[in-house]
């Protein structure tokens, strides 16, 4: 999920974003708001779909996430699942302007909404072969929030157990033995694998340092749902070196090389 702005035309950056040496562009909100990066890279590059899976990428903002996983991967479907307007509106454009039409929908939901109402705005139960978020990365108060309200709403959850309800709301959409994959803060690893308990297992984590000699930054999150198999902890990903170039593998996962 990311922003909810008021119900009127996002005024997008003057030109789009390219990822993958330009063979995906992305229309984003100007700078100075939320926008898709690193992170998103890392998460659409995190679980690769079969052939012929559904990919719904929740919280998809502008569809960086799932658009990648669709441009990657041409035999899977990907549903972007955006609650603000504008954000939705941009998302669609995306998915014009990279000819993935035919493959990717957006549909305008709140996940935080009730069962009732998610079901209304289109959200099928058990309709995901995988399910891929970047959620909020705060609940409540005790961070100090973004003076843009759009980025500030795109990084905090109103309530406490807001990332709880999140991951009720992924595990509701994700088919039987569906996979999840997440990113998140490092320091967050324990809250998530609280709320993901009971829903998914098989969970294994992957820490993400910026560089090497420095504690990690992100991590990321795989599991499947209903499995009972034990949780397993994945070598590093390294995204610098110590000049601040890119690592092979970032780079690769980039697109760069």
């Amino acid at each position: 999920m990311r922003a909810l702005l008021p119900n009127c035309a996002m005024t997008p950056a003057a030109e789009p974003d390219r990822f993958f040496g330009g063979r995906l562009t992305l229309h984003q909100p100007p700078r100075g708001a939320h926008r898709a990066g690193t992170d998103a890279v890392l998460l659409a590059r995190w679980i690769a779909p079969e052939p012929g899976e559904t990919v719904a990428d929740l919280g998809a903002a502008t569809g960086a996430v799932g658009l990648t996983v669709a441009h990657l991967v041409p035999e899977c479907r990907a549903v972007l699942v955006e609650r603000d307007p504008a954000l939705a509106a941009l998302a669609r454009e995306n998915v014009v302007a990279n000819s993935l039409d035919g493959r990717v929908s957006v549909i305008e939901a709140d996940l935080l909404a009730s069962g009732a109402a998610r079901r209304a705005a289109g959200l099928v139960p058990d309709s995901a072969d995988l399910v891929l978020t970047n959620p909020p990365f705060f609940a409540g108060p005790g961070h100090r929030p973004s003076p843009d309200a759009g980025r500030a709403a795109a990084h905090a959850f109103a309530a406490e157990d807001g990332l709880e309800a999140w991951m009720r709301a992924c595990a509701d959409l994700a088919r039987p033995g569906g996979r999840i994959g997440l990113i998140h803060r490092a320091d967050a690893l324990p809250a998530c694998l609280d709320a993901l308990k009971g829903r998914f297992g098989d969970c294994a984590v992957r820490p993400v340092h910026a560089r090497a000699d420095r504690p990690a930054i992100r991590v990321l999150i795989a599991g499947r749902k209903g499995s009972r198999a034990p949780f397993r902890l994945l070598p590093p990903l390294v995204l610098q070196e110590a000049d601040g170039r890119f690592t092979p593998e970032a780079a690769a996962l980039h697109g760069r090389i």
